[in-house]
């Protein structure tokens, strides 16, 4: 007998707005931006209408300028052609009666000098270059070494952000997930293991989490508290992150957070898209700092998922690769249906095949070929 998923199927409000369910679709990096634009098209349009019965989609991470690049044919939101892209996006969602939150982007360090405004060395907090790969017009390559963010540049960095927010604005978004997971910049300026700054964003850990805070206070000037999240990865070693007491770091950052008002914190449980078990850690003590919405991500299927909310671990489940090859996740979930398994080879770049053609459900009934 197919067990009762109705826990992922009440509503949950984040201020003002009411999710029908407790799906999330994961920001997920897909590569299909407009080449020489970095702007959405019709195709992105239509694989985030495709998705929009989630309770919530989250958008894949979103440059906030060239220097927050790290990858080829991501999306950006400092343009003008990239703000008409993302509308083409969000009116597709809403026509679906879908709910979409921008994930805004710099990833620091973990950039190539290809990517970068004139071929300049990418930025992070410190010079100390990361091991590990970003991709390149020509495929995989390694990052290139970064340069330390002077302490007078910081400010233009928060304006970029506050720019990005007021064009996801325009651009029709619901709302806007910092991203401060995975290693990219705001991780990066946290995490004591890569972040030997001497001036007041390094050092103590209430300077390391300077950043992270003074972007959240300037947001919150273009959006509602609640229209807020903030994504975090606290044990995941991507992109060479390092900290020597992830429980306290990221417990003063949540709690931080929460007292600023943000709506949700979306958390990676363990490492991202690996496994959960890779380091201790205290999920249950982190929501339990964070006053607002906790959404839970990595590893999770539908009993999974049913035990987190009905036992309150999580408010939300979010879920990535699953959503890659199921456009109708949330019905397959309602129903414990099999899932369509994704293909590697095409997750990143491309065009319709392994991003808008996986069969739902209901065409496989009507069409059983599509099976």
């Amino acid at each position: 007998m197919t067990r009762d998923a109705s826990a992922l199927f009440t509503p949950l409000s984040l201020g003002d707005l009411v999710l029908p369910n407790r799906i999330v679709m994961a920001p997920l990096t897909r590569n299909r931006a407009t080449h020489g634009t970095d702007a959405p098209g019709a195709l992105n349009a239509d694989y985030y209408a495709q998705r929009a019965s989630a309770g919530l989609l989250i958008s894949e991470g979103t440059q906030i300028s060239r220097q927050g690049q790290g990858y080829i044919w991501t999306p950006g939101l400092y343009s003008e052609e990239q703000v008409r892209g993302w509308r083409l996006v969000t009116d597709a969602v809403h026509v679906a009666h879908g709910r979409i939150f921008a994930q805004i982007w710099h990833v620091g360090r973990i950039s190539h000098a290809s990517l970068q405004p004139d071929g300049a060395a990418p930025v992070g907090p410190s010079a100390v270059l990361a091991n590990t790969k970003t991709y390149i017009e020509s495929g995989f390559a390694p990052v290139s070494t970064p340069r330390a963010l002077e302490t007078r540049e910081i400010a233009g960095v928060i304006a970029d952000y506050v720019k990005a927010a007021e064009n996801a604005r325009r651009a029709g978004f619901d709302g806007i997930e910092i991203h401060g997971a995975n290693g990219y910049l705001l991780d990066q300026f946290l995490r004591d293991g890569v972040n030997d700054r001497a001036d007041a964003y390094g050092g103590s850990l209430e300077n390391r989490a300077r950043l992270a805070l003074e972007i959240t206070e300037a947001l919150l000037k273009v959006w509602p508290a609640k229209r807020i999240g903030y994504r975090v990865s606290p044990v995941s070693p991507a992109n060479d992150s390092r900290d020597s007491a992830p429980q306290a770091t990221f417990g003063y950052l949540a709690e931080k957070l929460g007292r600023l008002g943000v709506g949700y914190l979306h958390v990676v449980e363990g490492a991202t898209g690996g496994p959960r078990d890779v380091a201790p850690f205290d999920y249950a003590a982190l929501r339990k700092a964070f006053s607002g919405v906790y959404i839970a991500n990595n590893g999770y299927d539908r009993d999974m998922a049913v035990d987190a909310v009905e036992s309150g671990a999580a408010d939300l489940i979010a879920f990535g690769r699953a959503f890659i090859a199921n456009p109708d996740l949330v019905e397959r979930l309602r129903v414990g249906a099999a899932l369509n398994e994704p293909d590697r080879a095409t997750f990143y770049g491309g065009g319709v095949a392994g991003y808008t053609d996986y069969p739902t459900l209901a065409a496989v009934a009507t069409d059983p070929i599509k099976a």
